[in-house]
């Protein structure tokens, strides 16, 4: 794990970030360990789990920072309020993006708030572990996370005693995962943080319902797909044959074939694709090839026999990168969007993944030992204020 890089005069701007926190942690004793805990998470050290941590800043007060994190009950509303309003402060506008993701969290065993065998990002394949649902407000390529949300799996949900152990609040239900991140983004929007667009993996992207929720917002918003994605073209309209028995047709019948995402792609053909630069990085200029063409997605009113008529006109994209991998997007910019402004949205998303992996070798996301679920919120949400603090140090010394 490399130490996070912080000037020498840290403490006292530190204490300057902090002070908003603590009037929002109210508490007498919640303003004490909060500042002890955050600055733990900030100092070097290989475990950031409680009992290391507390070694390093409060070695005489072990059992009152457990307590602190892991056993009290104190809500993370308020102080959520304050690191939406500085990761604003710092980063919004309208060139800043919402990137939704999850981020998993290996465990062994079974008692962990949310365990299950499910996929793992951090792994690459199925394994126990938590998950949790990320939205990420970054700018130039500098994130900060601004909601971490678990991800609870339906068979835990249904065993209110195994909940109750583990404090799971009693109206909390399960929830798809792409409807706790549209959860999320009505929150972030109600405490006015300023951003252009929303932007998302396949894994959201591939949900309808996700989608249209979005624009019922009136969000602009780009997100992955599946190469198997049906789509009209744009021209498609829909024809009402006179029936001559029986009760009027409720649906049109499209004048167009649905087909494929990545065969709406091919019969572009090879002119179709233009090399994209959008960012330099270490070993040069990132690169890849991109098409688009404007089409109605299948995703509207189900006429029968699941054939969905034509939804809602956006852009699809194909990206072709450098290693041969294929990956199809869609996006409701204008119309009128060119094919840079695609690519750029498209790829701004990688930066929550970097702040993912910051989170837990800088900060110890990971780390955490606890079973309960007040314990893994209450660390999640001081790690996002430790990172916005990282980050807000990075860009004066950048400025500077």
């Amino acid at each position: 794990m490399r130490d996070v890089s912080l000037p020498d005069a840290w403490e006292q701007s530190f204490d300057r970030w902090l002070e908003p926190f603590l009037t929002a942690f109210g508490h007498k004793v919640r303003r004490k360990w909060a500042p002890i805990y955050v600055r733990g998470l900030l100092m070097p050290g290989e475990r950031k789990s409680v009992e290391p941590l507390a070694a390093r800043v409060a070695p005489d007060d072990v059992e009152q920072l457990h307590h602190f994190i892991a056993t009290s009950r104190w809500d993370t509303d308020a102080i959520e309020e304050v690191l939406l309003d500085k990761a604003d402060a710092l980063l919004g506008g309208a060139e800043a993006h919402l990137i939704v993701d999850d981020t998993a969290i290996p465990k062994k065993g079974e008692h962990s708030v949310g365990v299950a065998h499910q996929y793992c990002g951090q792994l690459g394949k199925q394994a126990n572990c938590q998950s949790l649902v990320s939205i990420t407000l970054a700018r130039d390529e500098v994130p900060i996370p601004i909601a971490l949300r678990l991800f609870l799996p339906q068979a835990w949900s249904e065993d209110r005693a195994r909940c109750r152990r583990a404090g799971v609040p009693e109206e909390t239900v399960h929830k798809p995962k792409w409807q706790i991140a549209l959860d999320e983004i009505q929150r972030i929007r109600k405490a006015g943080v300023r951003f252009n667009d929303v932007l998302a993996d396949a894994g959201y992207g591939a949900c309808a319902q996700f989608r249209h929720a979005l624009s019922a917002m009136q969000l602009t918003w780009a997100v992955g797909i599946s190469p198997e994605q049906l789509v009209y073209p744009i021209t498609v309209r829909l024809r009402f044959p006179r029936a001559t028995t029986g009760r009027p047709r409720k649906h049109g019948v499209p004048t167009a074939a649905r087909r494929a995402v990545r065969e709406a792609i091919e019969a572009l053909g090879e002119k179709a694709f233009r090399t994209i630069r959008w960012r330099r990085g270490t070993k040069g200029w990132l690169a890849a090839d991109f098409a688009a063409v404007r089409v109605r997605v299948a995703d509207g009113p189900d006429a029968g026999h699941h054939v969905h008529l034509p939804g809602e006109e956006t852009w699809l994209v194909c990206e072709r990168r450098r290693n041969g991998d294929v990956k199809y997007h869609l996006t409701n910019h204008p119309d009128t969007a060119s094919l840079k402004t695609l690519a750029s949205s498209i790829k701004a998303r990688w930066s929550c993944e970097q702040a993912h992996q910051q989170l837990k070798e800088e900060l110890g996301l990971d780390h955490f030992e606890g079973r309960s679920w007040h314990g893994l919120h209450h660390h999640a949400v001081l790690t996002m204020i430790a990172f916005a603090f990282l980050q807000t140090t990075r860009v004066r010394q950048n400025k500077a």
